[in-house]
């Protein structure tokens, strides 16, 4: 799966589905998103396969959600939300015939290393930060002081290069507060593509069109579509 820039726009990754119109990661969401032309359609797997954002909550099965995006021409996005079912995942991409429109991410760098072992082709992103207290749904880092938000987005730059090392990752998923021309250079110089999440505000996503981010991650990507064709 490339994720590279395609021309002028970044790509749209539905976050968990088009969650603004449809419960996330529900088959409504899913379709909703296909709907919209995402580019790619992020789910989340939590152990026994169950797409869902944390362990024990209900959801449909991996497989469900593979079989309903697998005929139409979208990317998958798999965000592995804890280890030991890593094999497990990439046999229902090789049995949905979805491997190759495929990248699998983990806030974990120990996931990602298992990936890599048994998929080394499989695109891998690690995330950062660690999603422990639902920060993609609010304006992180708000809960930091100012002069501390500001000093780890000035860190960043330096920090990617280890962040893709250690996780044996070849794509940075940052969040979009953390997203700065520098922390782009530096992913790019790698060759990593950079993708901001969580990104729900059309001056937020023009931003990160200018500044040359590889994609945004959307909860509306009608929305995030609809601001990138109007540039």
């Amino acid at each position: 799966m490339n994720l590279h820039r395609r021309g002028e726009r970044p790509l749209v990754i539905a976050h968990r589905g088009a969650s603004t119109h449809a419960a996330e990661n529900s088959p409504e969401a899913l379709e909703a998103a296909v709907a919209a032309g995402a580019d790619l359609v992020e789910i989340d797997v939590s152990p026994g396969l169950v797409v869902a954002h944390d362990p024990g909550t209900p959801g449909m099965h991996l497989y469900q959600a593979l079989a309903l995006l697998a005929p139409h021409e979208v990317g998958v996005h798999v965000d592995v939300k804890r280890p030991g079912y890593e094999a497990a995942i990439v046999d229902a991409l090789d049995d949905t015939g979805l491997r190759q429109r495929a990248v699998v991410s983990a806030a974990s760098s120990r996931i990602l290393r298992r990936v890599a072992a048994v998929a080394p082709d499989v695109p891998r992103a690690i995330g950062y930060p660690r999603d422990r207290y639902g920060v993609s749904h609010v304006a992180w880092p708000a809960a930091l002081t100012r002069s501390g938000a500001a000093a780890l987005r000035a860190a960043m730059p330096a920090r990617i290069p280890l962040l893709l090392r250690v996780a044996s990752a070849g794509v940075l998923a940052l969040h979009h507060t953390l997203c700065s021309p520098a922390a782009v250079a530096a992913a790019h110089r790698r060759g990593a593509p950079l993708l901001a999440w969580t990104v729900n505000e059309p001056a937020r996503v023009r931003e990160l069109a200018a500044i040359g981010v590889d994609a945004v991650v959307s909860d509306d990507p009608e929305m995030a579509l609809a601001t990138l064709g109007a540039l």
